[in-house]
Order: C-alpha cells, then structure tokens, then sequence
C-alpha cells in the first residue's frame, strides 16, 4: 500500500487538533484532565486510505458499527499491527464467530444470548474481549440497549461469561440540537454507574462511560465520559448515511 496522501494527512491532522482542542476545554470547564478522556474514532464507511492515514497521525483504535465491515478493514490492514478494532454497533448471535477473531472491545453488549455467543467462540479462540454494557438511555424503541431499570440484574450474570471482561457502560444520547433534551441521557447512564459500582459482581468494573459523539461530546465530558466516539468531526460528513 503507498503511502498516505499529504494532503489528506494535513487535513486529518487538523480535524484532529481541533477535536482535542474541545475535549481540552470542556476537561477544563469540567475541572476534568483531559487524559481521562479517550478519543474513540469512528470509521464506518470510511476507506482504507484514510484510516491508514488515521493510522499515520498516530490513531491506533477505530471503531465500526458493523462486524462484517471491520472484519474486512482488519483483514486488509493486518500489516499494521498495533490497529485496535472496538465494536460499537448491534452484535447478531451468528455473527459472534467473526467479533471473537479480531476485536479488542465491544461497546454494545445488552443480551445474555450475545455474551454467551461470544465467550464460546473466545474460549476456543483463547482470547477475551473488554466489553461495556449498552443502556438505552433515551428511551428510544428505535435504539438498541437496556432499559436502566434491567442493567443491574443484567450485570450480575455477565461473571459467568469467563471471557468477557466487564469494564463499564455505554449510551447513545437522543439526536437532538436541545442540550437541556441530551444531557440528562448523559446523566443517567453515570448515576447508572455510580449505583452498579457499589455492589458490582467480582470481576466486573464500572470505570468507563462510553457516551458523546461529534454533536454532543462536550455534554458527556461535562457528566463524566471517559470515552467520546467520534466519526464526523474527523472523518468529514459520510456519502452513506448512518440509517444504511
């Protein structure tokens, strides 16, 4: 593969400070350090070029919605051999054999059924996946996640599951201009967190908030996210939209 292009590098570059110019400021605002913040790049539809650009700026972690999409990017850029691939889109139950070869996280765990998928096909592989618990926060029937009100009891049956090392909690706030509408989605899902942490099961840590995309990241840095996903801001708008 030819090097990237240093036109796209300069113009990754840039969305790329900017970005960490933002979660800079809201650290601040929130009396936060910003290395208590992961930036989590979301690649879906995304070409191979430009991650390998991402790749160059020094980004070593992409996420895709979509298991089959990633599973072709990792296996088109297996030479780079320190690319993380963190699932956050709905995992099918047939689809855990691919999850299980190459991911390093999944974010949208919310079914006993998924966990059990996956520990089967890690135990054979001789691996294990850090996963979250996806929470749908907005209410949202449209939306994948628990309703809060199950993740407890949800939680202490994942110590079954030896492969899945259980390390917090991830939302998709509601898509809405409306501050005063998104952030309380942020807010649940950290007292969510807060309550599970005292009683969490042997094994199981409630230390990441995975919430805040492009539009909305600084609402979640402001309520406590320790990881922001974002696809727009540094990618540039998709051809494809999200619905496809």
């Amino acid at each position: 593969m030819s090097a990237p292009d240093p036109a796209a590098l300069a113009e990754l570059r840039g969305n790329l400070d900017a970005i960490r110019a933002r979660i800079d400021t809201a650290c601040r605002a929130a009396g936060r350090d910003p290395a208590q913040v992961r930036l989590l790049p979301v690649s879906k539809t995304v070409d191979e070029a430009r991650l390998r650009a991402a790749h160059a700026i020094g980004l070593h972690a992409l996420g895709e919605n979509k298991v089959q999409e990633a599973l072709g990017k990792w296996q088109a850029m297996s030479d780079l051999h320190d690319l993380r691939w963190v699932l956050i889109g709905h995992l099918q139950t047939n689809k855990a054999k691919y999850a299980a070869r190459f991911a390093s996280e999944f974010q949208a765990l919310d079914s006993l059924r998924v966990a059990a998928a996956l520990d089967a096909q890690l135990q054979q592989q001789g691996r294990a996946l850090d996963v979250l618990v996806q929470v749908n926060t907005s209410g949202e029937a449209s939306k994948f996640g628990l309703p809060p009100g199950d993740v407890p009891a949800f939680v202490k049956q994942l110590p079954a599951f030896a492969s899945l090392r259980v390390r917090g909690l991830m939302t998709l706030a509601l898509l809405s201009d409306d501050d005063a509408r998104v952030r309380p989605c942020f807010v649940r899902l950290r007292e969510l967190r807060d309550r599970l942490r005292q009683d969490a099961p042997d094994g199981v840590a409630m230390d990441e908030l995975s919430m805040g995309m492009s539009g909305d990241f600084e609402l979640a840095i402001a309520e406590g996210a320790t990881t922001v996903r974002v696809g727009t801001a540094l990618f540039g708008r998709r051809d494809t939209p999200d619905s496809a």
